[in-house]
């Protein structure tokens, strides 16, 4: 549909230049931020920031459908190249695309190590001390300089570690597919760029099997089971507090003579009080929440959530069956550890490796596919961190609630969200290796047909790419070369693709146990402060 010849080429170039959208991805980001921002610590630079590096994040992945409908572009349903599509056509439009990733890697480089941490810093050193702004930037600068540190680190590893792969024998695949990334892996400082980009990524494995495998699984549950009525809340709340209160006034009836509390007395007084103080603060919550427009408009399309929970819960488990099938067929068939678990080529049946290729017949419904699941590992990531919070081991930092995330806690989910995203090309591979490999591509083969054992008539038939076509047939996305330039890196994610099968079925489990969720769930907790009562009121009315 984009025609041939001169136009086909410019029209592929074309989509290099516009493809991710920025200013609906903008939008989009601007939105998500404010949603969850403090109405009351909003701070400009940490908003741009974060709108920033989660802009960045979803304009990265947006190139990976690109990346494959380039190299699919360049042939013909039947398996030739198209006229305008010769070797140095070919090599020019790879190498756009190439550069396109290494620029914004670069950006998410700049991101992670210098800007995101320097801002958090800053806003850290003003809310412990309300000096100059001077003192304030050279602290900060300080405890960025052990970010940069490890990101000059890591630059340096990646520029002279070993790229050898041990060979199998009797691997001509491997050894073929290990020319191309020779090939590929020419300049020190793309690889030391790729390293980088690759210890990120493996950071966002563990922050993919931490929050989008419980999100998965807790974001359609909670949809469909809902939560609990807020006028049923409000009367449970308000027996609690009647029967606190009646608890006081025992106690301090001990005191009426004169006498002193006990130690044991007034260690529980103190509790009954901070327990009273957070059942008020509940009512007042449950009150606004009860007479907001929002609560009534959540009531209303309660079946739709219903409908929608259903079908995220089918998405998960069809994810999740294709990431296993994708992961045994690896363990079945691969080259090995010492590969990285590369898959050359297809053996069991995936059902988003067969359905991706059909769509990508028809565009842009594969891109829409692809958006779709990357636009999914991002709200079912979001789900699993709200309900969670922000984690250190076993010492939660920050929690995220809707309008009361403090600044710092912003930066954390934005950078969270930027691993989680830098990792989710991975994923789509693993859920789709052919798919991401080479796309729709074909090539032409000689089919002999015999007649009594001799040959009568030799003609040519097309078949899909795979790690058997001859190097000059089928054409290998930047994306593929890029994921798996470091074997121990594939091999990493390979282990991190079953943690993440594990972790989504236990927290599948731990779902189905749960009741039904509170109205006002994560918003009221007892080291909160009573001024936080109007953000909850500012945002429902």
């Amino acid at each position: 549909c984009l025609g041939g010849g001169a136009a086909g080429q410019s029209r592929a170039r074309g989509w290099e230049r516009g493809l991710p959208c920025p200013p609906a991805i903008l939008i989009f980001c601007w939105v998500y931020v404010r949603k969850y921002q403090s109405r009351r610590e909003s701070e400009v630079i940490s908003t741009i920031t974060a709108i920033f590096a989660l802009a960045v994040a979803l304009i990265t992945s947006a190139l990976l459908p690109v990346d494959i409908f380039l190299v699919s572009y360049m042939k013909n349903p039947n398996g030739t190249f198209k006229v305008w599509a010769d070797a140095n056509v070919s090599r020019q439009i790879e190498d756009t695309v190439l550069y396109g990733y290494y620029t914004l890697y670069s950006i998410i480089l700049f991101c992670v190590f210098l800007w995101i941490p320097f801002v958090y810093f800053y806003y850290e050193e003003k809310d412990e001390d309300d000096g100059n702004t001077c003192s304030q930037v050279k602290t900060a600068l300080k405890y960025t300089l052990g970010f940069i540190t490890i990101c000059a680190v890591l630059l340096l590893i990646g520029a002279f570690v070993p790229l050898d792969i041990p060979n199998k024998k009797n691997s001509t695949e491997w050894e073929k597919v290990k020319l191309l990334f020779e090939e590929f892996g020419s300049s020190h400082g793309l690889t030391a760029l790729s390293f980088s980009i690759s210890s990120l990524t493996v950071i966002g494995m563990l922050a993919a099997i931490t929050y989008t495998a419980y999100g998965m699984s807790a974001l359609p549950l909670n949809l469909i089971k809902g939560t609990t009525s807020a006028s049923y809340e409000r009367l449970e709340n308000t027996e609690d507090i009647e029967e606190v209160e009646q608890h006081l006034l025992r106690i301090k009836s001990k005191c009426g003579d004169g006498r002193p509390l006990s130690s044991r007395d007034r260690r529980t007084l103190h509790q009954l009080e901070e327990r009273l103080r957070t059942l008020r603060r509940r009512e007042r919550h449950l009150e606004s929440i009860e007479k907001s427009w929002w609560t009534k408009a959540c009531e209303a399309i309660r079946p739709l959530k219903i409908v929608w929970g259903v079908f995220f819960i089918i998405v998960a488990l069809l994810f999740t069956v294709s990431l296993f099938l994708s992961n045994l067929d690896k363990a079945l068939h691969s080259a090995g550890f010492d590969s990285g678990f590369i898959i050359l080529g297809t053996n069991l049946t995936n059902p988003l490796n067969m359905l991706l290729p059909v769509l990508q017949r028809v565009f842009p419904l594969d891109y829409i596919l692809i958006t779709t699941i990357v636009m999914y590992f991002i709200f079912t990531s979001m789900a699993g961190i709200r309900n969670m919070g922000i984690w250190f081991f076993w010492t939660r930092l920050y929690k995220i609630r809707r309008g009361k995330t403090r600044p710092q806690a912003l930066l954390f989910l934005c950078m969270i969200l930027l691993l989680i995203v830098l990792h989710t090309s991975y994923m789509i591979y693993s859920l789709a290796p052919q798919y991401v490999m080479y796309g729709s591509q074909k090539y032409l083969v000689q089919s002999n047909k015999t007649i009594d054992g001799q040959p009568w008539n030799v003609t040519l038939v097309s078949k899909d790419c795979d790690a058997d076509a001859p190097e000059d047939q089928c054409i290998v996305t930047r994306t593929y070369l890029f994921l798996h330039k470091f074997w121990f890196f594939s091999a990493a994610y390979y282990f991190g693709n079953w943690a993440f099968i594990a972790v989504f079925l236990i927290g599948l489990i731990v779902s189905c146990c749960k009741g039904k969720k509170s109205v006002i769930e994560g918003e009221v907790d007892d080291d909160d402060s009573d001024m936080s009562d109007d953000e909850l009121s500012v945002y429902y009315h």
